[in-house]
Protein backbone atom coordinates (compact mmCIF):
# COMPACT_ATOMS: atom_id res chain seq x y z
CA UNK A 1 0.00 0.00 0.00
CA UNK A 2 2.99 2.62 0.58
CA UNK A 3 3.62 2.46 -3.11
CA UNK A 4 0.05 3.62 -4.20
CA UNK A 5 0.79 6.60 -1.46
CA UNK A 6 4.43 7.32 -2.99
CA UNK A 7 2.14 7.41 -6.00
CA UNK A 8 -0.27 10.46 -4.72
CA UNK A 9 2.49 12.05 -3.09
CA UNK A 10 4.58 11.86 -6.52
CA UNK A 11 1.84 13.12 -8.35
CA UNK A 12 0.98 16.06 -5.91
CA UNK A 13 4.63 16.75 -5.54
CA UNK A 14 4.28 17.11 -9.69
CA UNK A 15 1.36 19.17 -10.02
CA UNK A 16 3.22 21.27 -7.20
CA UNK A 17 5.33 22.30 -9.43
CA UNK A 18 2.96 23.97 -11.63
CA UNK A 19 0.58 25.26 -9.35
CA UNK A 20 -0.26 25.22 -5.49
CA UNK A 21 -1.99 22.46 -4.76
CA UNK A 22 -2.74 22.49 -0.91
CA UNK A 23 -6.32 21.67 -1.95
CA UNK A 24 -7.44 18.89 0.48
CA UNK A 25 -9.95 17.64 -2.06
CA UNK A 26 -6.79 17.03 -4.80
CA UNK A 27 -5.23 14.71 -2.13
CA UNK A 28 -8.82 12.97 -1.56
CA UNK A 29 -9.31 12.57 -5.26
CA UNK A 30 -6.27 10.84 -5.67
CA UNK A 31 -5.71 8.67 -2.21
CA UNK A 32 -9.73 7.27 -3.78
CA UNK A 33 -8.09 6.49 -7.13
CA UNK A 34 -4.81 4.88 -5.79
CA UNK A 35 -7.57 3.08 -3.27
CA UNK A 36 -5.38 3.72 -0.07
CA UNK A 37 -6.35 2.72 3.26
CA UNK A 38 -6.40 4.93 6.38
CA UNK A 39 -2.82 3.83 7.21
CA UNK A 40 -1.58 4.67 3.92
CA UNK A 41 -3.55 7.71 3.53
CA UNK A 42 -1.67 8.70 6.95
CA UNK A 43 1.58 8.30 5.26
CA UNK A 44 1.01 10.08 1.89
CA UNK A 45 -0.33 12.82 3.90
CA UNK A 46 2.53 13.33 6.38
CA UNK A 47 5.23 12.76 3.15
CA UNK A 48 3.61 16.02 1.43
CA UNK A 49 3.69 17.68 4.44
CA UNK A 50 7.41 17.07 5.18
CA UNK A 51 7.66 18.13 1.41
CA UNK A 52 5.29 21.30 1.54
CA UNK A 53 7.04 22.58 4.71
CA UNK A 54 10.91 21.46 3.56
CA UNK A 55 10.60 22.16 -0.29
CA UNK A 56 13.26 24.83 -0.67
CA UNK A 57 15.52 22.56 1.28
CA UNK A 58 14.83 19.68 -0.64
CA UNK A 59 14.99 21.28 -3.84
CA UNK A 60 19.00 22.58 -2.65
CA UNK A 61 19.64 18.81 -2.11
CA UNK A 62 18.52 17.91 -5.64
CA UNK A 63 20.14 20.42 -7.43
CA UNK A 64 23.40 20.08 -5.76
CA UNK A 65 23.20 16.34 -6.67
CA UNK A 66 22.28 16.46 -10.26
CA UNK A 67 25.76 17.26 -12.54
CA UNK A 68 25.45 18.57 -15.89
CA UNK A 69 21.80 19.33 -15.93
CA UNK A 70 20.36 21.96 -14.56
CA UNK A 71 17.38 21.35 -12.56
CA UNK A 72 15.33 23.58 -13.99
CA UNK A 73 16.00 21.38 -17.50
CA UNK A 74 15.00 18.04 -15.63
CA UNK A 75 12.58 16.39 -17.03
CA UNK A 76 9.45 17.29 -14.35
CA UNK A 77 8.43 13.37 -13.80
CA UNK A 78 11.87 12.83 -12.85
CA UNK A 79 12.48 15.98 -10.57
CA UNK A 80 9.25 15.04 -8.63
CA UNK A 81 10.65 11.69 -8.25
CA UNK A 82 13.83 13.04 -6.95
CA UNK A 83 12.02 15.61 -4.62
CA UNK A 84 9.56 12.66 -3.44
CA UNK A 85 12.62 10.36 -2.72
CA UNK A 86 14.42 13.09 -0.76
CA UNK A 87 11.68 14.15 1.34
CA UNK A 88 11.30 10.34 1.90
CA UNK A 89 14.56 9.60 3.26
CA UNK A 90 15.47 12.91 5.01
CA UNK A 91 12.05 13.50 7.05
CA UNK A 92 10.60 10.59 7.09
CA UNK A 93 13.88 8.53 7.71
CA UNK A 94 13.24 5.35 5.30
CA UNK A 95 16.20 3.69 4.34
CA UNK A 96 17.66 4.74 1.20
CA UNK A 97 17.82 1.53 -0.57
CA UNK A 98 14.04 1.23 0.07
CA UNK A 99 13.64 4.37 -1.00
CA UNK A 100 15.46 4.17 -3.83
CA UNK A 101 13.68 1.21 -5.18
CA UNK A 102 10.49 2.34 -4.70
CA UNK A 103 11.48 5.41 -6.47
CA UNK A 104 12.70 3.30 -9.54
CA UNK A 105 9.91 1.14 -9.34
CA UNK A 106 7.10 4.15 -9.93
CA UNK A 107 9.89 5.79 -12.56
CA UNK A 108 9.51 2.32 -14.81
CA UNK A 109 5.59 3.21 -14.60
CA UNK A 110 5.48 6.66 -15.26
CA UNK A 111 8.39 8.28 -17.15
CA UNK A 112 10.73 7.35 -19.72
CA UNK A 113 12.88 4.29 -20.23
CA UNK A 114 16.18 6.61 -19.32
CA UNK A 115 15.08 7.94 -16.40
CA UNK A 116 15.85 4.66 -14.31
CA UNK A 117 19.27 5.01 -14.28
CA UNK A 118 19.09 9.32 -14.11
CA UNK A 119 17.03 9.04 -11.22
CA UNK A 120 19.18 5.95 -9.47
CA UNK A 121 22.94 7.87 -10.53
CA UNK A 122 21.36 11.35 -8.55
CA UNK A 123 19.77 9.77 -5.64
CA UNK A 124 23.37 7.58 -5.20
CA UNK A 125 25.21 10.75 -4.86
CA UNK A 126 22.98 11.99 -2.29
CA UNK A 127 23.93 11.42 1.74
CA UNK A 128 21.42 11.73 4.02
Amino acid sequence: MRTHARIVVFNLIYMSLFEDVNDESTFIYLAEQERLDESAMDFAKNLFEMYSANSNSIQKIVDESISGYKMERVYKTDLSLLLLAVTEMKFIKTPKAVVIDEVLKISKQYSTEKSTSFINGVLAKIEI
